[in-house]
This record gives C-alpha cells, structure tokens and sequence, in this order.
C-alpha cells in the first residue's frame, strides 16, 4: 500500500459490502484497529461508515455495532432500509448506499489527497474517475480471493491501488465469531471430555 506521511487521508466504508467480504474470507472487521492502522499511515481527515438500518426491529444485530462507531472516530451515515417480499415469500431489506458514498467522496475531493474505498461494487467506476480528475488518489480494498471474487474488474483498474482485503486481515481483523449454538456445543463437549479424562 502507498500511504504517504502528509497525505489527507480520507476513508468511505461500504459497511454491507466489507461485512460480506469479510465474511467470504472468515473473519470480522475490529474496526478500532482499522483505524488506528490508517491514522498510522496518513493525516486521517474522515472515516465515514455507510449502512441501511431496519427500522422497528426489536433488536437489530448492526445496531451495537453503529453506536460504538458513532462514539469511536466514524461518521455515520445511514438510511432506513426498504423493505420487500422475495419471489418465494421472505421479508428480504434493501438499502443502497451507493449516492450517498458517491457524493461524500466528491465533497471530499478537494480537502483529501488520498481516498479509500471499502467496497468491490462496479458501480463505482465512474465515481472513482471523477474523484481522481479532482486530484485525488483512491485505494480500493475488497477482495478477489474469495468465490466468487467481490470486486469488480472494472473498480480495480480505474482505482491507484487495488488492496486485497485478505492480506489486511492480520492488521485489521479478528476471527470470525461462531454463531452462539455453535460455540455453546463446543464448550458443552469440552466439559463431557473433560469429564470423561477424570475416570
């Protein structure tokens, strides 16, 4: 990666499209050390983070999630997800954050000296060639390590740099948690194991 001390460095996280990528290659983001390992690297400016949040759910998984970001460093963006019926009758949630990345990062353009897109998506391209005739360079991280791979072709020859979110893993990443009854399983068959060396 080609960081320099000086550079206003300004970070767009696509919160859904990480997670997925993440996820494809079996680890979760710990997104303290995201940052602290990009403030290392350039004058971090902002580090915007992106997500569609569904409203009137009880509990939502993402909603611990976005209030520590808040407090922690990011700025939030987000928006009411839309909700919708898939063609086998599944309440499925949409919520597209592609305009709103799209005009932070142009707002952007004249106050940073190096932008990093935390998203695959094609449907940046353009985006990216607009922000660089600004003077702006842009990192793109997403992966092409995972099947099949996350990040458009397209994305990856338009940006500076491509990074590939697998080799970051060591530096801003921590195991994938197992889902509850998983782990729950495990510890149970530790104990009964356990048990079992004693006689």
């Amino acid at each position: 990666m080609t960081f320099y001390p000086t550079d206003r460095l300004a970070l767009f996280i696509d919160g859904a499209n990480l997670y997925s990528a993440a996820k494809h290659l079996g680890f979760d983001i710990d997104y303290r050390k995201l940052l602290e390992e990009f403030k290392k690297r350039s004058v971090l400016v902002r580090a915007y983070y992106y997500t569609a949040l569904v409203e009137n759910e009880e509990y939502s998984p993402i909603r611990p999630l976005v209030d520590w970001l808040d407090y922690n460093g990011f700025r939030l963006v987000t928006k009411p997800a839309r909700e919708y019926t898939d063609a086998s009758g599944r309440r499925r949630f949409r919520g597209d954050m592609d305009v709103e990345i799209a005009v932070d990062m142009l707002e952007m353009a004249e106050h940073a000296d190096h932008m990093v897109l935390f998203s695959g998506d094609g449907d940046f391209r353009k985006l990216v060639e607009a922000v660089q005739r600004r003077g702006s360079r842009v990192t793109v991280v997403s992966t092409v390590k995972s099947q099949p791979p996350m990040v458009s072709d397209d994305l990856r020859r338009q940006a500076d740099n491509f990074v590939d979110l697998a080799d970051l893993a060591d530096m801003i990443g921590r195991p994938a948690r197992l889902p509850r009854f998983i782990s729950e399983n495990r510890d149970h068959h530790h104990v009964e194991r356990d048990a079992d060396a004693d006689h």
